[in-house]
């Protein structure tokens, strides 16, 4: 009973030790995440507004969102961003896992070639929306004349939606295709040479190679690629803030575009909270929906 007493205490003086250790991460994380959180929940009840904080705060109960699910503009930032997620992502996983599984190869430059190829995800998004608004400028940017070069017509890239859509997504795609890369090649380049050997010793041609072993063995990595994808062009907002200003009119809006326009714009802090919260849960359910998808992909490879 004293050996078993002994190791008792020793096994929580240990726990002690590892939570004295952790409360400080804890406490700043409780901080940082857990209240703001907290706080957007809060006045989500309320009719409140920033800019006016000595008129306080009514209670609405659910009036906000019921206010937000009745607009029928916000569905349309909803569909504009769903279509913006679904068009950007799928071009990035594409395109990132083509040129992963070139950069897995031994090559003269490949290092070189890396290197460049991730420049475009270390700037900033603001920076790229800019660029790309020059770029695809209706008048004098080179879109535009290297279609004119070709034979084609000059296109107004940001004064339509449709347009407008693919200008976003092209930018978006530009900037974080590398990431898709640099997970998809570290996943490849992680499958053992020994498996290649395997099947090329059993005649199998590149197409099945890639299809039924560096897929397969590389889907984990890639699918946490495409989570993460997901969730932030879900959110966001500051590439269509520099690109297009969420024009013409209000057509290029997305749902964080929304929630940033109703909070700091129009002052509604209330509404831009319930719209903040709808967006949260919309991303929380994906996510949970998608990392339960993982983890049975994990079990079966």
């Amino acid at each position: 009973m004293t050996q078993i007493d002994a190791s008792n205490r020793k096994r929580s003086s240990g726990r002690l030790m590892i939570l004295g250790f952790l409360s400080p991460s804890l406490a700043i994380l409780l901080f940082m995440v857990a209240y703001p959180i907290f706080s957007l929940v809060y006045y989500s009840f309320f009719n409140f507004s920033a800019l006016r904080p000595a008129a306080g705060m009514k209670p609405v109960g659910l009036g906000n969102y019921e206010f937000l699910l009745g607009d029928p503009e916000l569905w349309e930032r909803f569909v504009f961003t769903g279509e913006f997620v679904a068009l950007c992502v799928s071009a990035q996983m594409l395109i990132g896992i083509f040129i992963g599984y070139q950069l897995q190869k031994n090559f003269r430059g490949r290092d070189l070639l890396f290197t460049a190829l991730m420049l475009p995800m270390m700037m900033s998004p603001v920076v790229v929306g800019f660029l790309w608004r020059y770029m695809f400028n209706s008048e004098w940017g080179v879109i535009n004349y290297l279609l004119t070069v070709i034979g084609l017509g000059k296109v107004d890239w940001l004064g339509q939606t449709t347009a407008a859509l693919f200008a976003a997504a092209a930018a978006d795609t530009w900037m974080w295709t590398p990431f898709i890369v640099l997970l998809a090649t570290a996943a490849f380049r992680g499958i053992p040479e020994t498996i290649y050997e395997a099947a090329e010793v059993d005649g199998a041609s590149p197409a099945y190679t890639f299809f039924r072993i560096t897929l397969p063995m590389s889907a984990p990595v890639l699918f946490i690629a495409l989570i993460l994808r997901l969730i932030d062009s879900f959110k966001q907002y500051d590439l269509f803030f520099a690109l297009t200003g969420g024009g013409p009119g209000s057509s290029t809006e997305t749902v964080s575009f929304a929630v940033a326009k109703t909070a700091f714009s129009y002052f509604y802090t209330g509404e831009a909270s319930a719209l903040a919260v709808v967006l949260l849960v919309i991303i929380i359910g994906l996510s949970m929906i998608l990392v339960r998808h993982l983890n049975k992909m994990g079990e079966r490879y």
